[in-house]
């Protein structure tokens, strides 16, 4: 039940967007690999930009010539709660550490270490939840990697002391930025690599006019208005209260602008429906707020739409591993206004593919100022998919993935 079930994906596919040249070279370090196991452990295998990603980049691991696979975690909601816990601390949130808490998180560590047989060349293990495991794992063959996928700026130092132990028998860490690398971490083997979009996947590949029309009309948006959205989840780090009030302020200069908040639902973040509770309530009867998620129809094909369709796109994280869909709606030619924060900035270059803001009135004025010069954006737009091209593919991840690989041999 652990293992994840995935489609077959071809790298040649790819050639007419980043070139044979580039097919071949990413191939010629696969040969080097051939043979070799490689494993993935993660938490969910849905909700979230991680198991969005693995969901592609396992594939082609394997259409390369590794034998890859990815494993799910098995945790009940009192783990969940506990290492949801853990993520807002890493980010920051001042929030007490007990001892039941960390009982919990390692007793679940400890199970899941006896239900999975990680026995690879390579285990990558993505994020807090199962970092614990390979203090509960006989002596194995492979090296372990340990995948940081969230802002680790400003950590809550306790838990951080916590987990870091844990760290001591890890080959090698990845992370986004540099700046998330904590001691004792920066003098061992470190790889920054971002995330990444498939730009072949339903959630980015080109969508027909005429499809894109559909959806709109299936959710009540109207494409003759304007229209901003912000995809992510519900939590306190995206601060989708502050997209509200961004939002009311760009509406008393543009009375008809409609905004889009959309998120998937994830299996391993039991706050979510806390915070859209109080999205909810906080955008109130305003018909022109539409509050999207899976559970209502929205999947990847409808969220491309949405973000095709959108004239300006918002991630107002307060905290912010990277934010993958800042990444998906440059792709689309759409300028992005987002927190300045976080690996954002990797990703916006201020006032070239968007803009970086730092509270709700300057999100205001930066998207006010899309809206009411189009042509701009457009620039933007064009500039801010020429950038994930060339930095943020997973081809891209691919290739550094496997050159990491290759440094561990």
């Amino acid at each position: 039940m652990s293992k994840v079930s995935l489609n077959k994906i071809s790298l040649k596919n790819y050639a007419k967007i980043i070139g044979e040249k580039e097919i071949k070279n990413i191939q010629a370090l696969a040969d080097k690999l051939a043979g070799k196991s490689v494993v993935h452990v993660s938490s969910t295998a849905f909700g979230g930009g991680v198991a969005e990603m693995l969901h592609r980049i396992v594939p082609l691991m394997k259409d390369v010539g590794l034998e890859a696979e990815w494993k799910i975690i098995r945790g009940e909601k009192e783990f969940f709660d506990v290492t949801k816990s853990f993520h807002n601390a890493l980010q920051g949130m001042e929030t007490e550490l007990t001892s039941d808490m960390k009982r919990t998180y390692i007793r679940y560590n400890e199970l899941n270490a006896s239900l999975l047989d990680l026995d690879y060349d390579y285990v990558v293990v993505h994020d807090p939840q199962p970092l614990a495991l390979i203090d509960h794992q006989p002596k194995t063959r492979g090296k372990w990697i340990w995948r940081c996928h969230i802002d680790l700026s400003q950590p809550n130092q306790k838990f951080w002391s916590f987990l870091e132990p844990f760290l001591d028998n890890y080959s090698a860490y990845i992370f986004t930025a540099k700046e998330y690398v904590k001691s004792p971490l920066e003098t061992k083997k470190v790889a920054l690599i971002t995330p990444s979009i498939d730009p072949l996947s339903d959630k980015s590949k080109p969508l027909p006019e005429n499809q894109i029309l559909s959806v709109l009309e299936r959710y009540n948006v109207d494409p003759e208005n304007p229209l901003v959205n912000q995809v992510a989840r519900f939590d306190p780090w995206k601060d989708p209260m502050g997209v509200i009030d961004t939002y009311r302020e760009v509406k008393k200069k543009l009375p008809k602008l409609q905004l889009l908040l959309i998120s998937s639902m994830a299996t391993d973040d039991p706050e979510g429906w806390l915070y859209f509770e109080r999205t909810a309530r906080h955008a109130g009867e305003d018909s022109d707020i539409h509050l999207l998620t899976d559970l209502k129809g929205v999947g990847n094909l409808e969220v491309n739409a949405f973000q095709s369709a959108s004239d300006v796109a918002l991630l107002k994280s307060i905290r912010e591993g990277f934010g993958l869909t800042v990444t998906e709606s440059l792709w689309k030619e759409v300028p992005v206004v987002g927190g300045n924060v976080g690996g954002i900035p990797l990703q916006i270059i201020d006032g070239e593919t968007g803009f970086l803001v730092n509270s709700v009135e300057e999100a205001a004025e930066k998207t006010l100022y899309l809206l009411e010069h189009p042509e701009e954006a457009k620039k933007m737009g064009k500039k801010g998919k020429e950038h994930v091209k060339e930095n943020f593919l997973v081809t891209k991840h691919l290739k550094k993935y496997l050159e990491l690989f290759l440094s561990l041999n």
